[in-house]
């Protein structure tokens, strides 16, 4: 089943109000040119190298978008709360608490817009409802911002609706955060759920794997890259776990492929990052050759 027609099937099955709302959303096509003119834009911006592998966490072991979530959200409700339950002697540390709020939102902006501008290609859902997250934030911050604006004018009681209403915004883009996160698994390691077989599998005669060349396999439903460097035979997961790019269809190179789609480059010999976007390594499988016979196992840590 085609990707698209596998999630029109599965969000019928959903009838919850949000569901709904996210479903007329995705459906909007006049969404499509600003979010591909935007995207463009981003991955112009940010190429492949050292600033893009910051940005999408490849140092820290996974997606960086969602731990610097944290600290935007966690200053914006700790203000609104002091706002509204705090006393007046409280108020000034709220004000400070939205300043650090609006700081932290630039870093956070920055990680989330190069996971979705990666996404957003050929995923017309994601497309759409990133673009709608992304305009939520950015009503979130005004507000939050004019509600600081509000507070050193001293209009305190606007500065507190101002950023109730912030608050309010910044709930629902964070459910349409939470949607694209959960549902639809971007920034998600996507070799997560493979299910390789636990019994050793014959793929492929060693004769027909010349060095420097690798070949596809599939091994109780999971696709395999089986390459040969160095006179040694290696098994990464096809499957890229950055956005489920082939890498079959990537380049071998010194020991490593290089996803075609995002330009993640893996090591070979234990499916090592050596340049992200990706955040996540390759599964990388246990190898034996046994009679001329090329054989393939889970791989060691699942």
């Amino acid at each position: 089943m085609a990707v698209e027609g596998y999630w029109a099937v599965m969000t019928t099955t959903l009838n919850s109000p949000a569901q709904a709302a996210v479903d007329r959303l995705a459906a909007l096509e006049q969404l499509d040119q600003p979010a591909e003119t935007v995207g463009k834009s981003v991955r112009d911006a940010v190429p492949a190298g050292p600033l893009k592998d910051a940005l999408s966490g490849a140092w820290l072991g996974h997606a960086l978008h969602p731990l610097l979530t944290d600290l935007p959200i966690g200053t914006y409700t700790s203000a609104v709360l002091l706002d509204w339950l705090g006393g007046d002697g409280s108020k000034h540390a709220a004000d400070r608490l939205i300043a650090l709020g609006i700081a932290f939102t630039v870093p956070t902006a920055a990680t989330g817009m190069t996971e979705w501008a990666d996404s957003e290609v050929g995923d017309a859902h994601v497309r759409r409802v990133g673009l709608v997250h992304a305009a939520a934030n950015v009503g979130a911050t005004a507000l939050f911002g004019a509600s600081l604006a509000a507070r050193k004018s001293g209009a305190r009681g606007a500065g507190k609706l101002l950023a109730l209403a912030g608050a309010g915004v910044l709930g629902g883009s964070g459910w349409l955060g939470g949607h694209l996160s959960y549902a639809r698994g971007i920034g998600v390691d996507q070799t997560a759920f493979e299910e390789p077989p636990e019994s050793w599998t014959a793929v492929l005669r060693e004769l027909d794997l010349p060095e420097g060349e690798s070949r596809y396999a599939e091994v109780g439903g999971v696709g395999v890259l089986v390459a040969r460097h160095g006179g040694a035979v290696h098994a990464i997961s096809n499957r890229c776990a950055h956005r489920g790019g082939p890498l079959d269809e990537g380049e071998l190179a010194d020991g490593c492929v290089t996803c075609p789609w995002h330009g993640s480059i893996f090591r070979l010999s234990d499916g090592g990052v050596e340049r992200g976007p990706s955040a996540y390594p390759q599964p990388a499988w246990q190898v034996r050759v046994r009679d001329g016979v090329i054989e393939l196992k889970e791989p060691a840590q699942t």
